[in-house]
């Protein structure tokens, strides 16, 4: 009978959906504050670049973007989805990084594609694509 869990411990359990043995901690209302806050900035941040054209060179502006986009993926992982060092033996840790290296090829391999359209598209005046079908 010792070992039996008292039942308002286990009515606790069952009524919040959790046990206590497992080591990532929930976040409180001030880290998802401060995280949304950091969102709402990562994303005005590249928007006020892109609308006001504060770079002339376009590069400059998508190289900023991405990292500002990299940045905000970090923000989200470890302010929402409390990932850390700590948490569930470092596995998540691992999961940070797999998810910066497929962030990584996914950004670069798309703006290598849209370059090479861009540079390898026929340019097509005017009066040719009124005789297009």
């Amino acid at each position: 009978m010792s070992s039996q869990v008292p039942a308002h411990e286990d009515a606790h359990e069952a009524h919040h959906g959790h046990s206590h043995g497992h080591q990532a901690g929930h976040g409180t209302f001030r880290s998802y504050m401060t995280g949304f806050v950091l969102s709402v900035i990562l994303t005005a941040i590249p928007f006020w670049l892109v609308m006001s054209g504060v770079f002339d060179s376009p590069a400059v502006t998508a190289v900023l973007v991405m990292g500002l986009a990299a940045i905000q993926i970090v923000i989200h992982m470890v302010f929402f989805l409390h990932m850390n060092p700590r948490s569930e033996g470092g596995w998540t840790m691992m999961a940070l990084i797999f998810t910066i290296i497929i962030v990584a090829i996914a950004l670069s391999g798309s703006l290598w594609v849209m370059h090479h359209l861009n540079a390898n598209m026929m340019p097509m005046s005017p009066e040719m694509m009124k005789n297009m079908p």
